[in-house]
């Protein structure tokens, strides 16, 4: 048998009361290449940021003749691994008042873990991995790796990505399933990331559960991903015969919007809770009611934001954002421009820095505001 719950804090102030630990899970450092291609998707329909990008895009196919294309571009989060790791901690700490359990899983990168866990053993060494799955692609949460083990296996799993192999999937997730105490989990499973169409990525989503459900361990409650959404994971996961586990996404400042709560005392325990007693506890927090596209516009602002408290080459945001070149070679934005480069980019820049206001927050938050909530 199988068990989740979902609890909402706000609806179940003293959720976290009768639970030791509350277990953050996916969470991102400056050691993930992220994305820019979802900037025009994500501000089309909110007032100036979105005049300020189409502003950028004109004056970029007025000097160049083609398209600006920005998913040549991206970013890395503005946070170093211990950083993340201590954002996560406190939220845990100062306002669920439990022990905390925190795993980093940049992209097809276990440096964050690795690093950490050299001064504090128990931090597990983590990873999103993604598979190719064609026509698209999906990302699997792999959660404390064995740290003797966790570089060649990093290997294998990134060679994988780079050349899948038939039937090589299965051998990989087979010998996953021979570390006890590491956990695998279906990340965002119907994110339409490659946009394929939703109910063409809902059958690859029921294709690849088909194929290696069995070696999977939960499917994921995103923190970033809409209420409808992850109310359908629910439906998948009955399907499934999966438990549901939590996964906040955190890219920018924003603590994850929700976590698993557990009486258990280490990271092996909650993995044991999760893979052998099929018991999961998710709660989501105060965040995860504000508006989407309000969350991801504040995400986006620390991602172009400065930080003069960073060491150099993070202090600013054109240091941290990149661009591929024709010929191949990737370069920031500070090589590329001056300052804050052409002036559509101070507009778009300003234009983001309004939301640091609340009277903006207060009217963003009411002109982006999203149907009620949905039953997860």
């Amino acid at each position: 048998m199988k068990r989740t719950n979902v609890r909402l804090s706000w609806r179940d102030r003293a959720a976290a009361q009768s639970f030791r630990t509350a277990v953050s899970l996916h969470s991102h450092t400056l050691h993930s290449e992220e994305s820019l291609a979802f900037i025009p998707r994500y501000t089309a329909s909110v007032p100036v940021v979105a005049q300020a990008i189409r502003q950028q895009e004109e004056r970029y196919r007025t000097s160049t003749g083609s398209t600006l294309d920005f998913s040549k571009a991206f970013w890395r989060p503005p946070l170093a691994p211990r950083e993340a790791y201590d954002l996560e901690r406190k939220q845990i700490e100062d306002h669920l008042e439990a022990d905390a359990l925190v795993s980093l899983t940049d992209h097809d990168d276990i440096q964050s873990g690795s690093l950490l866990s050299v001064i504090d053993p128990r931090i597990p060494i983590s990873v999103e991995w993604t598979i190719p799955f064609a026509p698209s692609f999906f990302h699997l949460g792999v959660h404390n790796l064995p740290a003797t083990l966790a570089p060649a296996v990093m290997r294998e799993l990134a060679e994988f990505t780079r050349q899948p192999a038939r039937g090589r999937l299965s051998e990989l997730l087979a010998r996953l399933n021979e570390f006890p105490e590491t956990l695998v989990v279906l990340n965002h499973p119907l994110w339409d990331e490659a946009r394929i169409g939703a109910v063409e990525h809902a059958q690859l989503a029921g294709r690849f559960l088909e194929r290696h459900g069995d070696q999977i361990h939960a499917l994921e409650l995103n923190g970033l991903r809409p209420w409808k959404e992850n109310a359908q994971v629910r439906w998948l996961a009955e399907y499934s015969g999966h438990v549901m586990i939590s996964g906040g996404d955190r890219h920018g400042l924003e603590p994850n919007a929700n976590v698993n709560l557990t009486n258990a005392q280490t990271f092996a325990e909650f993995v044991n809770e999760v893979r052998q007693d099929r018991i999961s506890d998710v709660l989501f927090l105060p965040q995860y009611r504000e508006p989407l596209r309000l969350r991801m516009i504040e995400t986006m602002w620390d991602i172009v934001r400065d930080y003069p408290e960073f060491p150099d080459g993070r202090k600013r945001w054109n240091d941290r954002v990149f661009y591929r070149l024709k010929d191949g070679s990737v370069q920031p934005l500070s090589a590329l421009w001056r300052g804050e480069g052409p002036w559509p980019v101070k507009w778009f820049l300003r234009g983001l820095r309004g939301i640091k206001s609340q009277y903006v927050r207060n009217a963003l938050r009411l002109a982006l505001a999203e149907p009620r909530e949905a039953v997860l």
